[in-house]
């Protein structure tokens, strides 16, 4: 993993500006045997061109085998040994919504979910009730009264909420007591560390007061927990990698690990639209923007292919206007396109390899941007350790990768690649997409 310390010493000034796209849950798996994933069926002429004028890769946010949650996934995209740097999903929600944690306050993520006459978990997310009704229930949560401490009870968005303890002598170590699937009930709270049998004391009680008071409140007629935490002291990716950087997120969670590590958030109303408008908005005053989309995960989640394979169509023609930010004076822009894999087949985020393109100039002929091809590509298949942020590393590093062994692997991959996969038409070369309707050439 990079050594982050060491990143800094190496930074140099240039005048490049970044923007992180994360589109969120964009791998997937076939359906069906020899199918096509919903990347696959979908058509992409925009993310087809940053492919083929781009390197495109796969890579590990944490570790092969290992399937990532939203905050170990891109604490890994943004240059953090996810394994060494771990944080509960409770501060991230916090942070997300602005809720200013204190050094005695232990945090979770709560959920809404919907359960039968039997206790047994039917939807982990109770239909995604609307957010206005989540504030309806947490307001009713916030009466419930525990022992020596101070209790917080907010809503974060459609089923999702906080859950917020204040006291002395409360120790992380709360296992979750979401289950992860349906058709069990939740589990019990109990500690992963005996410094937090206080805190496990204090959490059964709530949630078997929670039980009581949200009987027959159908579809959120329950709640899990997970993500137990207290907000920790980082490095910060601002002095780190020498960025003024931003995020520009509509879900909380995604602001959170964010503003975790010292990036500011803007405010993003609920549409597509505004998501874009606001990176146009902000751009000026940033040299690195994390613009992250949720809705391919969503879909994933729901396991409607359909749906998501018209959501990547959709954001495909967005990417015009983030291309279109490289054509403002001074502005020599790198765009870096990074997803999770969330499989409709499996309705839940897997261990297969993110698909990463990184795209800030023309280069010689690719492919279609595709979850198997990608690993073949100059990219390659890595662990996302080997992907850090070289925009300010030292000159003569950097170019010695890239005049040495990093040019000999990019054409022998290429030379792989002609021989095994098909291209367009009969097999032969394909032709260079058309450029991006008013994108920078």
């Amino acid at each position: 993993m990079a050594d982050l310390e060491l990143i800094h010493e190496l930074l140099t000034p240039a005048q490049t500006k970044i923007v992180l796209l994360v589109l969120d849950g964009l791998g997937g798996l076939a359906v069906e045997p020899g199918g096509p994933t919903e990347l696959e069926a979908a058509e992409t002429p925009n993310l087809d061109r940053l492919a083929a004028e781009g390197m495109v890769g796969l890579h590990q946010p944490v570790s092969p085998g290992i399937t990532p949650g939203s905050g170990p996934g891109h604490i890994g995209l943004f240059g953090y040994d996810a394994i060494r740097y771990q944080i509960g999903r409770g501060v991230l929600e916090a942070l997300g919504v602005d809720f200013e944690l204190q050094a005695t306050d232990l945090a979770a993520r709560g959920n809404f979910c919907s359960a039968d006459a039997e206790g047994r978990i039917t939807d982990r997310r109770a239909g995604r009730i609307p957010t206005e009704r989540c504030a309806e229930l947490c307001a009713e949560l916030r009466q419930i009264a525990l022992p020596k401490v101070e209790l917080f009870v907010e809503p974060v968005r459609e089923h999702r909420f906080l859950l917020v303890l204040r006291g002395e002598g409360l120790a992380e170590g709360v296992a979750d007591t979401d289950p992860g699937h349906t058709g069990v009930p939740p589990l019990d709270v109990m500690a992963t560390d005996p410094a937090a049998e206080a805190a496990v004391t204090l959490v059964r009680s709530f949630v078997e007061e929670a039980r009581g008071r949200l009987a027959g409140r159908d579809p959120a007629n329950m709640i899990t927990l997970r993500g137990f935490a207290k907000k920790p002291d980082w490095p910060l990716f601002p002095k780190t990698f020498g960025l003024r950087s931003v995020a520009v997120a509509q879900y909380p969670m995604y602001r959170g690990v964010a503003k975790l590590v010292g990036m500011d958030s803007v405010d993003v109303g609920p549409s597509r639209d505004d998501l874009f408008e606001t990176l146009t908005r902000a751009w000026p005053d940033y040299d690195f923007a994390f613009v992250h989309v949720k809705d391919p995960d969503k879909a994933g989640e729901d396991g409607a292919f359909h749906r998501k394979v018209e959501v990547i169509e959709e954001i495909d023609g967005y990417i015009p206007r983030i291309v279109d930010l490289g054509r403002r004076p001074a502005d020599a822009t790198r765009r870096t396109a990074s997803g999770r894999s969330g499989a409709v087949a499996a309705k839940e985020d897997t261990a297969a390899p993110r698909i990463s393109c990184r795209w800030r100039s023309p280069m010689p002929g690719a492919w279609r941007n595709s979850e198997p091809r990608g690993g073949t590509d100059a990219l390659g298949h890595a662990e996302l350790r080997l992907l850090r942020n070289s925009r300010r590393l030292g000159r003569r590093h950097h170019q010695g990768v890239q005049r040495g062994c990093g040019r000999r692997r990019h054409r022998a991959r290429r030379e792989r690649c002609d021989r095994r996969l098909p291209r367009a038409g009969a097999g032969g070369p394909v032709e260079r997409l058309p450029s991006l309707p008013g994108g920078a050439g």
